[in-house]
């Protein structure tokens, strides 16, 4: 027969092993505007599962998709203070914070996927995220959207003189902005979670954004005109609160890392395949599709932003993204 101070020696033990298994765990909260089922989520998740396993359980990550957190800008603004653990977003609010990443959002500027891919994971990309730690942010890598393409409820856009005078939102980005002013359209900066009833009601014509966003977003629902002419290439970013960061030990950053890795790729994958169905997807769904775009004209009505671009990242930086083979 136990004793009672065996018995409460085994108590105590046993509440201590299982205070230790609970405080081992720590719960990241992670928020994005697209749903789960989209290419955000598809990062989510592949980093959350990458990071369990690393760490043997002791990182979890939670999921908040479709804007349960905010917008993009508010939760940036909540990470770098420390309230929100995690988000992915697009580079749009982030140029507030990091202005060097506004160089990737010049029109034009990428050839294709390859280029676009090539820049941000060498010496280019890589060295952006450098700064992300003295403006309060640390970026463990980088995302993607994909190509921006233009949507609108007035008249197929077939050339830059069908934007004149027409409500295009854009995201808060200064760089998107300035194009659609030269283009002659009134660009209309707007957070992502208002946008769907924006297009809806219409206080605003159209939109531009990558097919991923268009399908998760169901932006193609609300719009009758899609224009093929990826204008812009638009990374994302998976950033993390230094106030978490600063708790993580040299090993485990590792594994956070590796994780980032793994869920840049199930990202671009995913990308890949919602470019492959989603135009189909969106012409079944009474969209008409401008397929073939002459790119030259938009490149050549758009070139007078390039000195202002110039003048803000330096014509040399700029020819030396392009120059990337």
């Amino acid at each position: 027969m136990k004793t009672p101070r065996l018995v409460a020696s085994l108590i105590c033990a046993l509440t201590l092993t299982c205070s230790a298994g609970v405080l081992a765990q720590t719960v990241l909260k992670i928020g994005f505007t697209a749903t789960n089922d989209s290419h955000y989520g598809t990062a989510a998740n592949v980093f959350g599962e990458e990071l369990a396993k690393r760490t043997n359980g002791r990182y979890k990550l939670q999921n908040f998709p479709s804007s349960a957190l905010g917008g993009e800008r508010e939760m940036v603004e909540a990470v770098q203070l420390g309230s929100q653990d995690m988000v992915i977003t697009s580079t749009g609010p982030v140029g507030n914070f990091v202005p060097d990443t506004r160089v990737f959002d010049i029109p034009f500027l990428f050839r294709d996927y390859e280029h676009a891919r090539k820049v941000l994971d060498g010496p280019i990309g890589q060295e952006v995220l450098t700064r992300f730690p003295g403006k309060g942010l640390v970026a463990l890598s980088w995302l993607e959207n994909g190509f921006r393409h233009l949507t609108n409820n007035k008249q197929p856009i077939t050339g830059p003189e069908n934007l004149r005078g027409m409500k295009i939102r854009t995201m808060e980005n200064k760089v998107h902005m300035e194009a659609f002013k030269t283009l002659g359209a009134l660009p209309t900066p707007m957070a992502m979670n208002e946008l769907f009833t924006s297009l809806q009601q219409g206080t605003v014509d159209g939109q531009e954004n990558p097919i991923p966003v268009i399908l998760s977003n169901k932006l193609y629902t609300v719009q009758k005109h899609l224009t093929l002419d990826g204008h812009v290439y638009s990374p994302a970013l998976l950033l993390i609160s230094p106030t978490v960061w600063a708790k993580v030990s040299e090993a485990d950053r590792k594994a956070f890392q590796e994780a980032a890795r793994l869920a840049l790729a199930a990202n671009r994958k995913r990308v890949n395949e919602d470019e492959a169905k989603g135009i189909a997807i969106i012409r079944n769904a009474g969209v008409s599709v401008v397929e073939k775009v002459d790119l030259t004209r938009f490149q050549t009505a758009v070139a007078p932003a390039y000195a202002v671009y110039a003048k803000e990242f330096g014509a040399d930086r700029i020819k030396k993204i392009q120059d990337v083979k």
